[in-house]
């Protein structure tokens, strides 16, 4: 190669690969200024990482110098992402990821199939600045209109919008609580002696064991379960709501698994019916084998848990 070239060539080849950087990192900006991932990001995330569902992160880090995070995420972002599925995705339906829970949502039934969130004692500390009266219930537009419930739907129906991922989970910062009252995060629920009542202490139960575990993950969802009616035969039987037909389902399930510091894991699993429930019956009342709601979910939970870490099940030592 004639010499006088090769200065020449170097420069060109110094400005691609700049060009390069910088174009990789602009688009990274445009990414993360996102309010949500949207649909189509979400496609590509979950192909992409389809075959182990459990992904711990989605990008490099250095085993040398750990990521260090020191702002809250006011957006979807991969990291959290990966963070609050730590121990796996139910399903890869329909999958939705908000600032501070991942969803997966129901487009026939209006609701959604899970809700995971992952909780700590920051995450649901009181914070004056933030404020759940400041939050509007709000149909996720993000969602097919064919697909959406509306708050027409729940208007004079008799059942209250009830949060799958509680509000008064994610008080890091307002816009966490906002994304809470997406519609994709509700269900209708029995309010009086319901939603507002019993379910309400089982999520103040949960807020209180991050006083205890350094972690904890929550699952949440709907059921649908058979009765048996008077001619002796089982059968799947629930309400729907508004124009939108968004289902009324007959149970809710919870399923929390608790870390501490060692690492050591602690799970709880619970169904509890959508209907009035006296105060004075104890939560353990409602505690089931995990295996229990995973039949009737058709859903697997937590299935990247390390069975030698998990020590105890429903109180109970492994």
């Amino acid at each position: 190669m004639n010499k006088k070239w090769f200065p020449s060539l170097l420069t060109i080849g110094s400005i691609a690969v700049s060009s390069y950087y910088y174009g990789a990192y602009e688009e990274r900006q445009k990414f993360f200024k996102n309010n949500r991932l949207d649909e189509k990001q979400q496609s590509e995330l979950l192909h992409k990482h389809s075959t182990k569902p459990a992904f711990p992160s989605f990008a490099a880090v250095s085993a040398a110098e750990p990521a260090v995070v020191t702002e809250v995420n006011l957006t979807a972002t991969p990291w959290r992402i990966s963070q609050i599925m730590k121990y796996g995705f139910p399903s890869l339906d329909n999958v939705r990821s908000y600032s501070d829970f991942v969803l997966s949502y129901d487009r026939r039934n209006r609701v959604p199939y899970w809700v995971f969130e992952h909780l700590t004692a920051a995450s649901v500390a009181k914070n004056e600045e933030v404020d759940r009266a400041k939050c509007d219930f709000k149909s996720d537009e993000s969602i097919h209109p064919y697909f959406r419930s509306q708050n027409s739907d729940y208007f004079r129906s008799g059942f209250d919008r009830g949060h799958m991922a509680a509000a008064g989970n994610h008080r890091l910062h307002q816009k966490h609580c906002a994304d809470t009252f997406f519609l994709t995060n509700m269900a209708p629920q029995v309010g009086q002696g319901f939603n507002r009542d019993a379910w309400n202490r089982l999520e103040m139960y949960v807020r209180k064991l991050t006083k205890n575990f350094t972690n904890v993950y929550v699952c949440t969802g709907p059921l649908y379960l058979p009765h048996q009616e008077e001619d002796g035969k089982n059968y799947i039987k629930y309400q729907v709501i508004g124009a939108n037909n968004v289902a009324v389902p007959t149970h809710f399930y919870k399923i929390i698994v608790a870390e501490s510091t060692e690492g050591q894991l602690e799970m709880e699993a619970y169904i509890m019916p959508n209907q009035v429930i006296s105060d004075d019956t104890p939560l353990q009342i409602f505690q089931v084998p995990p295996e229990s709601v995973e039949r009737a979910a058709g859903l697997l939970f937590f299935d990247k848990v390390n069975k030698n870490q998990l020590v105890k099940i429903n109180g109970k030592k492994v």
